[in-house]
Parts: C-alpha cells; structure tokens; sequence
C-alpha cells in the first residue's frame, strides 16, 4: 500500500481497433487527455502510455503493448493502470477478469474512466463482470452485423480478397494485369498442349527466372496446381471458402459446408476461355485417377514407395515415357530430382536437387523375378518363417477373443433403451430428454456392434486356421518358378531397393536375412547376393560365395552369388 502523500507512478493504456485516419486522430486524442488527465493531479508520476493501434480488443494474442504493459506490471515497473473504459481493455469477459486478479496480487491497481470502476473498491469486480459482459455481447453483435453485410455486398459482386496472379483488386472488382495474365495463359498450355505435370512447369518456371506475384511463395507443385484449379481464371467468382469460427479468437477456418458458398458464374473478364479451364479440370481427374488409389499412390504400384534414393533419401516415383517411335515404357525417377531439378548450389548457398539417375521399371522386375527365383531355391525355409509368423497372429487372435464380452456388453445397453422408452412413456422424462440419452445410448451400440463384429471376424480365422494355412503354402509355392509378374506378390516379398547413381541397386527383402546387390550396365545386369550372417562350415571356416552366369533370354547376364 501506498503511504499518504507518496507518489504513485501511472501508466495508461489505450486502443483503436482499426488504422483508418479518424482512428489514429482518435488515438492522438486519447493519448493526449491521458497526459493532461495524470498531470493534473500532483501525486501521479506517468511511467508510460502503452498503445496498440489497429488491433481487435476480444482477444490480446496480437496485443504487443498490452502484453508489454502486464509483463511490465509483473516486474513493479508502476502501481497503477488508467484506461478510458473496459472495451478499451478487454472485451473478452474471461480476460477482463484474469488479468485484474493478477495485476492486483502485484499490487496493481486499475482504474476504468469512463465506467468508474476502481479495482481498490471492494465491488469492482461485479461491475467489471457487468460491464465486460456488455462490452463482450457487443463485440459479438458486431460481428454478426460485419458478417452479414459482407455477405450482402459478396451476393452483390463485390470482390473481397487481395491482388492475385493475373488480376488486380481494385474497388472489389477484379481487373486484368497483363503480365500476370500471360503466365496464367503459359501454365495452362504447357499442362494442356505440351502434357506438363505440376513439378515440371514449376521448375521451367524457375528456371526461366519467371516471377510469381507478391502474394504468392516460390513456384512449386501446390501453387501451379491452385493456379489450374481457380475459378476466378475463366470468370467465375466463388466466395466465403474460409469463415471466421468465433468472434472471440477471429482465426480463419477452410469452409467444408458450415457455410453457403456465395457463386457468381461469369462475373468477370476471363484469362482463360471455360472450354479450356474445364478441360484442365478433366485432365486433373484424369491424371489424379491414373496415379492414385483410394489407399493412396502406395498402392498403385507394386513398388510404389519401396525404391528408395540413396543419393538424398527421397522415394522413386512412377512415370511413363513415350518414345519418338510411338512405344511407351514405364520409369522410376527420384522425386527431389523431379521436383528441385539436378543437384545445385543456389546463391544463398543452399544445396538443392539430385543427380540419381533413373531406372527402367522393366529392368527392376527382371532383377526381382531372378532373385525371387533364388530365393525359391531354398523355399521351404521362406515359407517355415511365413507360417511361423502367420500361426502367432492366429494365436493373438484366439487369446483376445472377446465375443462373449461384447454380446453381453450389448444386451445391457438395449435393456437400458427399453427402460428409457418406458420411462418416457410414463411421463417420468421429458421427450426432448429422452432423445438425447437414446441418441448417446445409439451411439455407444453402434460402437460395441463395430467391436463384435471385428470379434467375430477374429474367431473365423481361428476357426479357418488349417485353410488358412493351406492357401498359403499354395500361394508361397506359386511363387518359385516366377515365370509371372505378380503385383502383390511382390509388394509382400520386397521391404525397399536402394538406387545408387552408379546404377547400382542394394535389393531387400522381407524375411531374408540376405541382401542382393544389383548393377545395371548397357545390355546386362550384374546381381551378387550379400549374406549378413555367413554360415560357419563343419570343419570350422566359412562359407565361401560361388559365382554361376544365368543368361537371360533378353541378353542381360547375371552374377549371383
């Protein structure tokens, strides 16, 4: 506490929530009658009048100098806090209450001017919750009101947002910037005309030294793909794809169908003809159906995912290339080379792309199929180890067998919503009561029946186990003489294939402790397999490898070893 007569150093606080010209007079105005306000009265000392300009009062996340001033309360910069109002503090109800607390526990007493609240009075806190609940309603009536007003000038055309690639705003209307124009025009032709994917136009982009326009970042695969899929390019606006959540923390949200889109087909002057933009939209499904699956790429091919650059680390991608001669044949190709281009320095002296070279998906499955060949060699350890593995999933499946549990589980539950519709009925709850409980009891019985069933599923394997068992030793024996490609086969049979830019292929598979090293030369590949743990021979050596030459009918040798 303050003695008599002792000086108490002030601080004052204000706000405006926008940066418009009568604002900032306004923020002058206030600055200035606080000075005039602690001068006048000779026992106040001004410390300093903390200002935050263009800043919302229903949160203080963005609030530097408020949050400037409270850490400066904690370390006794100053004994007392004067502001105009509550709404000018806070008008977060929560916030207004929390920070009064704390200030007052380091001694710091807040004094509100124009709604006379003093924080040394002891019923200052009743008013402060009165007046910071009004001033928080308020907030939310005037959202509402910002709200629907934006909305009605949306219906009514007018552009909200910011300058794009290709257009400016001007006046809420979208205008055409002719150099940006341009580039919108060659991103749809080279992904049209010259059959360009995303990364592809990115990186000429980039190489060119082309610029993208001030909003956006680097060309890359998501901005060339926002570019042919915006709307705005063939005239058409659509608005409200993101919304604010809550008055309180105003953070944006992406509008998944809480709200209405507000649409406006040909609103105005295109860059690109709609024939041409609609086709761009059915050569993006096209493409997406062509490499994608719903389990995603990794299952599109077999091993998809399993070839892994060992130049940078980054996973080999699927593509297909058309010969001059009309042929097509499929490539696996390092994906930061497809996107970031061949190794380089750039000049802020980051080291981008990769040098790997890329590999024939032809070549990789003639060296899987010998190598499955060896592997079936010796096939009756592969497939000891894959009923090994098989029979004690089978046997965690018995041991958690709980069909029993979750039947009675049930029972209980639809007893419980017979008891409640009786109740009901006999008027001893409410109807709208009554809903609610059944809803929750639904959702509770839709979850016990997913977790029965997955139960009874379980005990169908048990029961099948022999079958099981049987259809596998059929399908592991299918696979010795590899004289087919099989997708899943494969898929099962190889963990991952690391691609050397010697051409070098390091092949593991999955339950084999041996690796297999392949290199791929002009007319022939060369494969060696790598034992991790060598066998220790009877009279005590090791074993020693032994190199047989398998021709293949393409004229590709092999070394295995």
């Amino acid at each position: 506490m303050k003695k008599q007569n002792e000086v108490i150093r002030v601080a004052a606080y204000c706000r405006v929530s926008t940066d418009k010209l009568d604002q900032a007079n306004s923020l002058e105005s206030q600055q200035r009658y606080f000075n005039e306000y602690i001068s006048r009265n000779p026992l106040w000392e001004l410390v300093e009048i903390y200002v935050d300009e263009g800043i919302t009062g229903t949160n203080t996340f963005k609030r530097e100098d408020f949050n400037r001033m409270i850490q400066d309360g904690r370390n006794g910069k100053f004994d007392m806090i004067i502001t105009k109002e509550v709404s000018r503090f806070a008008r977060n109800l929560l916030d207004s209450i929390a920070y009064t607390r704390e200030l007052r526990e380091y001694g710091i007493r807040l004094f509100f001017l124009n709604d006379n609240i003093d924080t040394s009075q002891p019923d200052h806190e009743f008013r402060l919750a009165l007046m910071s609940s009004l001033a928080q309603e308020e907030s939310r009536k005037t959202s509402e009101r910002v709200k629907w007003g934006q909305r009605r000038r949306m219906e009514q055309g007018v552009v909200f947002g910011r300058d794009m690639l290709g257009y400016d705003v001007r006046d809420g209307k979208l205008i055409i910037n002719e150099e940006g124009a341009e580039i919108v025009r060659l991103i749809f032709h080279k992904y049209l005309y010259e059959g360009k994917g995303c990364h592809v136009i990115a990186n000429e982009l980039r190489e060119a030294g082309i610029q993208t326009s001030r909003f956006m970042k680097e060309w890359s695969y998501t901005v060339i793909l926002r570019v042919l899929r915006n709307e705005k390019y063939c005239g058409d606006l659509v608005q409200q794809k993101t919304y604010t959540a809550s008055y309180l923390s105003h953070k944006k949200k992406t509008n998944n169908g809480e709200l209405d889109y507000v649409v406006i087909k040909d609103h105005h002057e295109p860059i690109i003809p709609r024939e041409r933009f609609e086709a761009a939209q059915r050569e993006l499904e096209r493409r997406h159906n062509m490499h994608y699956t719903k389990n995603g790429f990794a299952n599109r091919y077999a091993m998809s995912g399993k070839i892994i650059c060992a130049e940078c680390g980054s996973t080999f991608c699927h593509s297909q290339k058309k010969c001059p001669n009309g042929t097509k044949y499929e490539n696996w190709s390092c994906v930061t080379k497809d996107h970031k281009g061949k190794r380089k320095t750039l000049e802020n002296g980051e080291i981008v792309g990769c040098d790997n070279v890329n590999i024939r998906d032809a070549d990789v499955r003639l060296i899987l199929t010998h190598i499955i060949r060896d592997v079936m060699g010796n096939r009756e350890e592969l497939l000891d180890s894959v009923l090994d593995t098989v029979s004690e999933v089978l046997r965690s499946c018995a041991d958690k067998n709980n069909v029993e549990y979750f039947e009675k589980e049930i029972a209980k539950l639809e007893a419980k919503k017979e008891k409640l519709l009786d109740m009901c009925l006999s008027g001893d709850i409410e109807t709208s009561d009554y809903k609610k409980a059944s809803d929750r009891l639904c959702e509770e019985h839709a979850s016990l029946l997913a977790k029965l069933n997955e139960e009874k599923a379980n005990s169908a394997l048990v029961a099948n186990q022999s079958q099981i068992i049987e259809s596998i030793t059929e399908y592991v024996n299918s696979v010795a003489v590899g004289e087919e490609w099989d997708d899943i086969i494969y898929r099962n049979l190889v963990d991952k294939i690391y691609v050397h830019k010697d051409r070098t292929l390091d092949i593991h598979l999955k339950l084999i402790p041996e690796k297999w090293q392949a290199k791929i030369l002009k007319g022939k590949a060369e494969i060696e397999r790598i034992e991790q743990n060598q066998k220790i021979l009877p009279n005590g050596g090791t074993s020693v490898p032994i190199s047989v030459s398998v021709p293949f009918n393409s004229g590709i040798g092999i070394v295995n070893r």
